[in-house]
């Protein structure tokens, strides 16, 4: 049997429920004013109610004072689930302004009901690929100038050195550069480490290990100590451009910059990007020290390369060029880093959600043009046989 739900009411005029179970029919009583105000504590109401095996059910609204949209969609709620148990649900005693409401919502209800036509999956496809292109070309736009503005506000320091902010530049150049070296170095290590490790066991099959100091050298000082210092300074100090800059802009001090007649260029761009411009290349030179390193431990652990015979295989191997093309590429991914983390900080808008999008999107970009510009250094510098 079920039981009232509404015995106790705070007030006649606020919305209630009561409902009786009598000879196998299910008596709903509602009263007092059935609007948004009372839906969520006539919703749990609705969720007490009991199970009922009956097959008919009369839902009196004799008593209600007022009914809105909220408490109307509650009433066709209660009824289309006691429906959907098989139970005759009759409404009595409605109001001609409730009716019209109510069958207004049912009408509503069946436009919703129709599916909506299906797409031709290829239109989909199609209209998804030129909105990505649209997307890219406004980014592209909106990215050279960017690097428009940064090239201003490079060419103008020579004119008005005193906007140079040498303190910023040296700040940055320890944030990401000197604290950046333990990590760019065990990485490059453990680099040459597996270079030479998997390089002596391809060459072993030739009698041929001697030449895994070639190897090591070539691949390390020509291609990966860069390119893997520049993906780890893109996700270490790139990701950290945006962020800074992006909460910054998140509390107005960007706008309170020029407020007070302080370039945003000038005050976070050009500094951040002359620290990387410096540090990057350095950074190349100790990666390249130590893939070397790396892979002299391994050569003399697995194939009995004494560091003497490295370091002369190295010596004949080793060619200016080697170790000139891969820190010619520093300062250009350098400037991609930078430019990159900064131009996704100063979009950012909103919210702290805006920063991790903003963040994410500035080290995937950094990432994938610092391969894509390598991939085309190599291409030219095999093109002009160095």
């Amino acid at each position: 049997m079920l039981t009232n739900v509404a015995a106790t009411k705070v007030e006649r005029r606020e919305g209630w429920l009561e409902a009786r179970e009598e000879a196998g029919t299910l008596s709903i009583f509602a009263g007092g004013n059935w609007n948004i105000a009372a839906a969520q504590r006539l919703e749990r109401e609705f969720h007490r109610l009991g199970a009922f095996k009956g097959a008919h059910a009369r839902l009196d609204l004799a008593a209600v004072e007022s009914l809105d949209t909220a408490g109307a969609w509650l009433l066709r709620w209660l009824a289309a689930r006691l429906e959907r148990a098989g139970v005759k649900v009759e409404i009595l005693n409605v109001a001609e302004a409730q009716q019209a409401l109510l069958e207004r919502l049912a009408h509503l209800d069946s436009q919703l009901a129709i599916e909506p036509p299906r797409r031709n999956p290829l239109l989909t496809i199609i209209e998804r690929v030129g909105e990505g292109a649209f997307d890219i070309a406004a980014e592209m736009k909106e990215g050279l100038s960017f690097l428009g503005l940064t090239v201003v506000s490079l060419a103008r320091l020579p004119l008005r050195p005193g906007q140079f902010r040498f303190k910023a530049v040296v700040y940055h150049m320890e944030q990401s550069g000197l604290n950046a070296i333990p990590i760019v170095a065990l990485i490059s290590f453990l680099i040459g480490v597996v270079l030479a490790y998997q390089g002596s066991i391809q060459l072993a099959q030739f009698g041929a290990e001697v030449f895994v100091v070639d190897l090591v050298a070539v691949a390390v000082l020509r291609e990966l100590g860069i390119l893997l210092t520049a993906i780890v300074v893109a996700g270490r100090s790139g990701s950290a451009y945006t962020a800074q800059i992006g909460a910054m802009r998140i509390n107005e001090e960007v706008d309170a910059m020029r407020t007070i007649g302080l370039d945003p260029m000038q005050v976070l761009v050009v500094p951040r990007l002359i620290a990387l411009v410096i540090t990057l290349p350095l950074l190349g030179f100790i990666a390249d020290i130590m893939g070397l390193v790396g892979g002299a431990v391994m050569a003399n652990i697995e194939l009995g390369v004494s560091p003497g015979i490295f370091i002369e295989r190295l010596g004949s191997a080793f060619s200016p060029w080697s170790f000139g093309v891969g820190l010619i590429k520093a300062p250009v991914f350098a400037v991609i880093i930078a430019l990159t983390g900064c131009y996704m900080g100063m979009k950012v808008s909103g919210s702290a959600e805006s920063v991790g999008l903003y963040t994410t999107r500035a080290v995937v970009h950094a990432i994938f043009a610092v391969i894509v510009v390598d991939a085309i250094f190599s291409i030219f510098f095999a093109f002009i046989g160095i």
